[in-house]
């Protein structure tokens, strides 16, 4: 429990204040209920309280040097007097000093996150707030929250560097909405002074060769029932497509225009879409086995389910290949490269694809460089042939490499 003191609040006086290893609330001498609260950390942030027929309110104002004491003075006079005239302001025996990470965590994901976010996405978030922010900072006032926190929080993940600009990304966006609930002052998000580690998204991109191995092995892993036939046939969709593995999985035979071509996403990541279809994929979702009274394309073991995940099965199929290092997401990576490898463009990939902006295709400009690149030495060589034959005897095809 904090120790409380009381003196004369002023900028000057507040500056001098501190903790000696422990929480120390000071209360304003002249001005009942309004005092600032030092942590052992040198954070100080102003705070009143009072009690009506509810019970008591404690509410914090903001952080020292965000506000300044008259300020803070002048702002806790006036809540001071609602909540003596009952108005239900604050949290009920709050004895913390205003809302804590916890509390705006668990706000941040019922409000936020899983109002306006897909349920993968959602979990992503949980993780992330549960797995590495909470740990550390739970217990903490939000007003509380200085860039050492959270630069302490980025440096002891550094040994998974995705995972902890991911953590302080997350921290950013939770601070951000408790600024537009009001519950800290505004333009004061201290993640925003945290350099994030440089990271590289691997990204690996099947030869024809590799195709090649991968269906070969596909074959013999279905023919020794290693895998379920519906987990093959999901693992050549993603190929043939380019979707994501949650679209393929998340298919209705009811989604399916095969006369057409087509596809239905209803629900893809960036929103309904409708996929084209190939005749080598049209055939291979004419050769899935239908089960009666099921609904989904990709079925599960249990009558009536679906697949919800692929990884499993692809493991062993990925080592038959010898393709130890290759994703699933991969193929849809390899899906844009031969495309790219095939002349089109970056905005067709995009439409084929399903992203919603450019930036997001982008990525793989500089595949689109290396086409660029070939294409030209292939030009090249054919004129170098005819204007340059004594350094360039017909057929070479040195340059085209």
């Amino acid at each position: 429990m904090a120790r409380q003191k009381r003196i004369a609040l002023s900028n000057r006086v507040v500056d001098g204040l501190s903790a000696d290893g422990k929480d120390v609330i000071y209360w304003d001498r002249d001005q009942g209920g309004f005092g600032v609260r030092v942590y052992p950390n040198g954070t100080k942030a102003y705070m009143v309280q009072a009690r009506n027929r509810k019970g008591t309110r404690r509410v914090t104002l903001g952080r020292h040097g965000m506000i300044s004491a008259d300020e803070a003075r002048r702002q806790g006079a006036a809540l001071l007097t609602r909540i003596r005239e009952g108005e239900d302001v604050g949290r009920s025996g709050d004895k913390s000093g205003g809302t804590t990470v916890a509390e705006l965590a668990e706000r941040y994901l019922r409000e936020h996150v899983e109002v306006r976010c897909k349920p993968l996405t959602v979990n992503g978030y949980r993780r992330i707030i549960e797995g590495h922010i909470l740990p550390m900072l739970g217990k903490m006032p939000i007003t509380a929250i200085e860039r050492q926190h959270v630069a302490e929080l980025h440096y002891r993940l550094r040994k998974t560097p995705v995972a902890a600009n991911d953590a302080v990304g997350t921290l950013s966006r939770m601070l951000n909405r408790a600024e537009a609930w009001g519950l800290v002052p505004g333009g004061n998000n201290p993640c925003r002074f945290v350099t994030l580690y440089r990271t590289r998204r691997p990204e690996r991109f099947l030869t024809e060769v590799e195709f090649n191995r991968l269906g070969e092995a596909l074959d013999e892993v279905e023919a020794e029932e290693r895998i379920p036939v519906h987990a093959s046939k999901a693992i050549r969709l993603l190929m043939l497509t380019g979707c994501r593995c949650g679209e393929i999985l998340g298919l209705r035979w009811e989604d399916l225009a095969l006369d057409r071509k087509e596809a239905q996403l209803r629900d893809s990541k960036t929103g309904p879409r409708v996929v084209p279809l190939s005749s080598a994929a049209v055939r291979v979702f004419e050769s899935i086995p239908r089960e009666a009274d099921n609904p989904w394309v990709i079925v599960g073991r249990e009558p009536g389910t679906r697949l919800t995940h692929l990884a499993y099965y692809w493991y062993p199929v990925r080592k038959r290949a010898g393709l130890d290092d290759v994703r699933l997401h991969d193929l849809r990576h390899s899906f844009a490269s031969r495309a790219l490898a095939l002349g089109e463009d970056l905005t067709m990939i995009g439409k084929l694809l399903g992203h919603r902006k450019i930036q997001t295709t982008a990525r793989y400009a500089h595949l689109a460089r290396d086409s660029v690149h070939e294409a030209s030495a292939l030009v090249a060589s054919s004129i170098a042939a005819d204007v340059m034959p004594w350094e360039w005897p017909s057929g070479s095809g040195d340059d085209a490499g």
